[in-house]
């Protein structure tokens, strides 16, 4: 950043917004100053934070209430497992909120050359997602919008898969290792790990992103509209209610899908 200023200079908003940010109270003023994904993230977008907290609360209160009515008595027994899905949770839910955001972008871009350096450029020029707000050095045309649509995807699939692999094999880990101990007439059949992890990869590349990529427009529009510049906090309400919206959707439909592919 100090390298930014001295080179092509940073705008005067986003110099205001990092002096403040980093003289905050810990642990929020030690991180903007240490992590640059994090404090180029909450220059461009205050809210950053509260999208995030919002979306791993949401997920979190939604899936809990749903394991305890899928597991009803064996809930306790089986809390590991509980445990291991919210943990993988936690890190979807940073990534859905993460890979999307808005961030701060100084200096001129990557200036290797070769095909490399290329791939880079043309990444470095891609908006964060579909409708991000067009601001001083850093536009956008359509077909780079597009670009970023199917790109997010396929970074949304990649982490799918491997949040899929990590999270259903524990679990599965698990469910074998009791039933070697006790088994159940009861017992469900313990899902297939690579099956399971693809359809985590598909879904989220594929729904999530599209879900997500209108949640960052929808939220564009808000948060530029006469009553939100008013009230601040009509923009948070309204992140609230369209990500919980959005949550008990998504959930429904991974469900389906996961029925239609025979995971569950």
């Amino acid at each position: 950043m100090v390298q930014a200023a001295k080179s092509v200079g940073i705008q005067k908003l986003l110099l205001l917004r990092y002096l403040d940010m980093q003289a905050s109270a810990w642990p929020l003023g030690p991180a903007i100053r240490s992590c640059a994904l994090l404090r180029n993230r909450m220059l461009v977008d205050p809210a950053f934070l509260f999208k995030i907290g919002t979306e791993i609360v949401i997920d979190t209160c939604c899936a809990t209430f749903a394991e305890v009515q899928k597991r009803g008595e064996e809930f306790w027994s089986e809390f590991e497992l509980y445990a291991a899905d919210m943990l993988v949770g936690v890190v979807v839910n940073v990534a859905l909120v993460g890979m999307l955001a808005p961030y701060a972008r100084f200096g001129g871009g990557s200036a290797s050359e070769g095909l490399l350096g290329r791939v880079r450029h043309a990444y470095d020029a891609l908006p964060s997602s579909v409708f991000e707000a067009e601001r001083p050095g850093c536009k956008f045309s359509v077909q780079q919008r597009i670009g970023t649509y199917f790109f997010k995807g396929v970074l949304y699939g990649c982490v799918g898969f491997f949040c899929g692999i990590v999270g259903q094999g524990i679990a599965n880990l698990i469910m074998t290792a009791k039933r070697s101990v006790k088994k159940s007439e009861d017992d469900v059949p313990v899902p297939p790990l690579l099956k399971t992890s693809a359809l985590w990869g598909v879904f989220l590349g594929v729904s999530s992103n599209t879900r997500y990529q209108i949640i960052n427009g929808l939220e564009r529009l808000v948060e530029a509209s006469p009553v939100a510049k008013r009230v601040p906090a009509a923009s948070l309400a309204f992140t609230v209610g369209v990500r919980f919206a959005n949550n008990v959707y998504g959930g429904m439909q991974f469900v389906d899908w996961a029925r239609m592919t025979g995971c569950q």
